[in-house]
């Protein structure tokens, strides 16, 4: 039977395996009929406070307490958004403004910190420990909101950033998810027996992943504390002892643990799968990992959130890849149409032609919520279609393909710059120096007002003598007219390069 609501996942593998472990952190772990039942009351409790396709917050770190909540939202009919507890306030009072959520769901250890940040604010708050010890199950009710439920009724919003300062909240429906994640477990085989070691934030689209792989598998998810990522012995423990089996991670994760040498401390040889995202995978980075794992199979992952997670994906070959090379994005999803279109939106097709990367299918998202002007101008009309109505989602994103069909990720739109009468991408620089000698990242960025290619890199070489090995491989035009070195490269909190703060060290306004 067709799925329209993931909550038949989840009950399902109840069903079927309901003594087995779902979900787990260091704390506590929870099993599938558990987590049906922690989730229905919280259910209960949540569909006198909300209406159909209303929003539920959520104030507390990524947990076992927090799944039960998320489920919860669901089966009262609404969805759920994560409010990062590390954000500045700011950015809270932000998303709670786009929101207007009535009420937000916190945990013991963190309820006295929301009631002091929300506490000018008409929302209520309370403790999810609570609701499990006192709700009960209202099965009448919970029915009746699954029988009026809908396959594109909206199941999360994740907030990104916007240009103006204020969050943009991607909205993702049931179907959306249902689509991507079936089509993504039988492309690479997630099954029930494995053990899927989460490392993105819940308010971040790789959880999605591993969230809901789990329960269409009936797969055990391992949530791996954000703080594990920065002690190297912690985390691999962790796996080791977890016996994780699969890793979908974002880029700065996976050379996080290169980078501090975890593979030296310990090697989790039960990991068979591994999908990287977010950023493009440094080649120097990649080969240590392969050379800790040489049989896991091995899978760069491409997509924006406003796409329900990934639309191509490449599947690495066994062989060494050059140090300056790019790894492809490769091909689309089952389901998902990915193509190029040119600065005056003609269809590219011809190897090696830059375009932008579009988006249609099932996976594009609802849009931003409560947004209609930037959701129309990104969630438009395909150009190419003149017969009927098709939606696509421009990404922003520059790509070509290879000979071979397959796309590769060139650049952003905004990170191609015009300098010295050349156009330039500044991800070639960045590829360039991250195949240099001890270096370990790096990020380019442009001064427009003066001018001048900024490189921000980590690792252990002076600036005059990467800059003279430059020289041999890069024309002058491309040489960047500044080095900085860092200790550590900033990192948001999803786990890429933070260009903003780069660009305050740099001095660019």
């Amino acid at each position: 039977m067709n799925k329209k609501n993931v909550l038949q996942w989840l009950e399902d593998s109840a069903r079927v395996y309901p003594e087995k472990t779902a979900f787990a952190d260091p704390s506590r772990e929870i099993t599938y009929i558990q987590l049906v039942t922690n989730a229905q009351k919280i259910g209960s409790f949540l569909a006198e406070k909300i209406a159909m396709n209303e929003p539920v917050s959520f104030y507390l770190e990524k947990s076992v307490l927090a799944i039960s909540g998320m489920f919860g939202a669901v089966y009262a009919g609404g969805f759920y958004s994560l409010l990062d507890t590390r954000q500045p306030e700011v950015r809270l009072y932000k998303i709670l403004d786009v929101l207007e959520s009535k009420i937000l769901l916190t945990d013991e250890e963190n309820f006295a910190k929301a009631q002091e940040l929300f506490a000018e604010r008409e929302i209520e708050i309370v403790k999810i420990e609570d609701i499990l010890k006192k709700a009960a199950v209202n099965h009448s009710v919970l029915d009746r909101i699954r029988s009026d439920a809908m396959d594109t009724d909206p199941l999360y919003v994740n907030f990104t950033s916007g240009s103006t300062g204020t969050p943009k909240g991607v909205t993702v429906c049931h179907r959306s998810v249902i689509d991507f994640i079936e089509i993504l477990d039988q492309t690479f085989g997630i099954r029930k027996d494995d053990i899927i070691g989460n490392q993105a934030p819940f308010d971040f689209d790789v959880s999605v992943k591993d969230i809901f792989s789990g329960i269409y598998t009936g797969a055990t998810v391992m949530i791996i504390p954000r703080e594990y990522f920065s002690n190297p012995t912690l985390l691999m423990d962790y796996l080791c002892d977890r016996h994780v089996t699969v890793l979908i991670w974002a880029v700065s994760a996976m050379c996080f643990v290169s980078i501090m040498n975890g593979f030296g401390y310990k090697i989790p040889s039960d990991v068979r799968l591994i999908m990287f995202s977010g950023e493009v995978m440094p080649i120097k980075q990649l080969n240590k990992w392969r050379a800790a794992l040489p049989n896991a199979t091995y899978v760069n992952l491409y997509g924006p959130t406003e796409i329900t997670c990934n639309c191509t994906f490449h599947v690495l070959e066994n062989r060494e890849y050059a140090l300056d090379e790019n790894i492809p994005i490769g091909r689309s999803f089952s389901n998902e149409k990915v193509f190029l279109l040119d600065e005056e939106d003609h269809l590219v097709t011809a190897p090696g032609m830059q375009g932008e990367i579009c988006v249609s299918g099932t996976c594009v998202a609802l849009g931003y919520y409560k947004d209609e002007e930037k959701t129309k101008a990104v969630f438009t009309q395909n150009p190419l279609n003149k017969k009927t109505y098709e939606r696509i989602y421009r990404t922003g994103d520059l790509g070509k393909y290879l000979e071979n069909g397959e796309l590769v990720y060139t650049s952003r739109k905004d990170f191609q710059i015009k300098h010295l009468g050349h156009r330039i991408e500044l991800g070639e620089i960045e590829t360039a120096v991250q195949a240099r000698r001890s270096i370990t990242r790096a990020c380019c960025l442009y001064d427009q007002t003066k001018k001048r290619i900024l490189l921000f890199y980590t690792g252990d070489r002076e600036g005059k003598e990467l800059l003279t090995e430059l020289r041999d491989i890069l024309p002058p035009f491309m040489l960047p007219n500044k080095l900085t070195q860092l200790e550590e490269m900033p990192m948001t909190k999803n786990g890429k390069i933070d260009r903003n703060q780069l660009k305050a060290l740099g001095g660019i306004k």
